[in-house]
């Protein structure tokens, strides 16, 4: 949950998040066309005048498709009926809608788009953080301090854009049909400071508040616990509401990050949020801490 964590805007995200689920789904659909056929990546890249890496990319949904290459794969892999060819470059098309935050492209690292649109998309939003309080919860001026600490050498603009993206992200939260979002939240987030005392009142104040919305739970892992599951750092489980869709564990690292979507690596991360979730403080009794450490301040 790093790079300031969760959320996408709704203006113009419905659809646009919705491509990039699209584009995982027709690159699933079209993993299992190959595999069915017995056809390498290697042969199956030859065909389309691209490399195996390609169509491992586009396998699993990473970059947009050409009607010509999808309909050389259909091709390749067998598919001859005009009613399915149509439903997957139809897939295909829609999957190419660019997202609200291709215009925040200038700060917004190709890497992480993935995640944003993976995000908007999400019926359920579920991790653990213990840096800072992760950005779908982050005040404005919080998240200023954050950016800025992060990137101490951006200019004042570039600070800005960054900002504004994470402001545009938690238009998720208040959407008519956003996304449930649980988080386990550290209470070392809540101590280490990030801007002066009142930003951090007013964060303290903005947790409390946010943690009573109807589609939000937010449990606070005292340090009095001592030691727990989420020994492994951060992390985010996103849910989808199709059914053929598998949940998916998002790693983020310093310039990169991981996808995480076998069962077992996915049920492993959902053991440690069931635990955690126990372990922790149920959102009353977190509120109340969160109101002792506000009342610190």
């Amino acid at each position: 949950m790093s790079t300031g964590q969760p959320g996408s805007g709704t203006g113009g995200a419905g659809g646009s998040s919705g491509s990039m689920v699209r584009r995982i789904l027709l690159g699933s659909q079209l993993r299992r066309l190959r595999e069915s056929r017995g056809v390498t990546r290697e042969a199956a890249g030859y065909s389309i005048r691209a490399s195996e890496s390609k169509i491992s990319r586009m396998e699993l949904g990473r970059v947009s498709f050409k009607a010509r290459d999808v309909e050389d794969l259909l091709t390749l892999y067998g598919v001859t009926d005009p009613a399915e060819r149509d439903a997957l470059l139809g897939l295909a098309r829609e999957a190419n809608v660019a997202g609200w935050w291709h215009s925040f492209g200038d700060v917004l690292p190709g890497w992480f788009q993935t995640y944003v649109g993976l995000e908007g998309a999400a019926s359920g939003i579920l991790g653990y953080e213990v840096q800072f309080v992760p950005g779908l919860l982050q005040t404005e001026a919080y998240a200023h301090a954050v950016v800025t600490r992060g990137q101490p050498d951006a200019p004042p603009s570039e600070i800005d854009r960054r900002v504004a993206l994470r402001l545009e992200r938690q238009k998720l939260l208040v959407a008519e049909r956003g996304p449930e979002f649980r988080l386990i939240l550290d209470e070392a987030a809540l101590h280490r400071p990030y801007g002066d005392r009142e930003v951090m009142r007013g964060q303290l104040r903005h947790l409390t508040e946010m943690s009573e919305h109807a589609r939000v739970t937010l449990q606070i892992m005292p340090f009095s616990f001592g030691g727990h599951a989420g020994e492994s750092g951060a992390f985010t489980l996103l849910r989808f509401p199709e059914s053929d869709l598998s949940d998916i564990v998002y790693l983020e690292q310093l310039t990169s990050a991981l996808y995480l979507d076998k069962p077992e690596d996915v049920r492993q991360y959902r053991r440690v949020l069931d635990r955690l979730r126990a372990d922790s403080p149920d959102p009353a009794a977190s509120r109340e801490l969160i109101g002792k450490i506000l009342r610190d301040y």
